[in-house]
């Protein structure tokens, strides 16, 4: 086999992978697309091809999704609680991986790996002596709680994360700060933070996707419909019963998803290199 023939198979194979792994990632959002505008006797009609509309396509399900829920109510608490979570959480998690990676010296990456394998327990373990916090704060049925539990687990993941960022910046151009005149807090919002932007962006991404898709604090501590996020409103507001709206179902999960999909894509080279950054030193 020539060596050309054999970099046109090589060449073919990559291009035959890149395309399964795009239906493979692209498959759920066409299957919520087309369950969308689906009628109801389409969608339950076994004899009919699931991808296609064997029924001229109907706009029922929207209308259920935004006259007959809270559905717009949903997406305004979850973007209010992503927001304010992402704000606490950087508040927190910048000095902290800061201190871990520049301060604390021989024990730092010990202490950083302690506080990342808190984010490893299960929420399943922790709602029940979480919702007594949150009702000994008077914070039950209320998306304010989420804004105090989501840090549990934002914080020490992006903590985490920050100090593999921070230790891929050399010491001497703080030093070289601190030598002009700079503090170390000065040394950390005129050096630091602007070298760090991709990291940081990642870590606000991170902590906002963590946050907008949790699910069982949102369902412990939330009952009222407009409390709810969209993680929980949407599964629990269209099963009433035994009756699943699956159409209003894929509808919500697709318009909840495309900002998240739409903010990857936007923000995906400096996704990228910040994911990376902390790998090198």
């Amino acid at each position: 086999m020539s060596l050309e023939l054999r970099r046109t198979l090589g060449r073919g194979a990559l291009y035959l992978s890149a395309v399964c792994f795009t239906f493979f990632a692209a498959f759920p959002f066409v299957w919520m697309g087309i369950t969308t505008f689906k009628r109801i006797l389409d969608l339950y009609n076994i004899h009919n091809n699931p991808f296609l509309f064997n029924l001229p396509p109907t706009l029922e399900n929207l209308q259920l999704l935004f006259q007959g829920t809270m559905f717009t109510r949903w997406v305004a608490n979850t973007a209010f609680v992503g927001a304010l979570v992402v704000i606490i959480t950087m508040l927190i998690a910048v000095p902290a991986g800061y201190s871990l990676a520049r301060l604390a010296r021989g024990w730092g990456q010990q202490l950083g790996i302690a506080i990342f394998l808190t984010y490893l327990v299960p929420p399943s373990l922790l709602f029940i002596p979480l919702s007594r916090v949150v009702s000994g704060v008077g914070l039950q049925d209320s998306f304010w709680s989420l804004v105090l539990v989501y840090p549990s687990f934002t914080i020490p993941f992006c903590t985490w994360l920050l100090m593999g960022f921070f230790k891929s910046i050399p010491g001497e151009l703080e030093e070289a700060a601190m030598v002009d005149g700079c503090n170390r807090l000065g040394a950390l919002r005129r050096i630091v933070l602007p070298i760090s932007a991709a990291g940081l962006l990642t870590v606000v991404i991170f902590a906002f996707t963590l946050s907008i898709q949790e699910f069982v604090y949102a369902l412990t501590f939330i009952s009222p419909s407009a409390q709810k996020t969209v993680s929980v409103g949407v599964p629990t507001d269209l099963i009433r019963g035994d009756v699943y709206y699956w159409g209003s179902l894929m509808a919500g999960a697709l318009i909840a998803s495309i900002p998240v999909a739409a903010l990857y894509s936007l923000f995906l080279d400096r996704f990228v290199s910040g994911l990376t950054a902390g790998a090198f030193k």
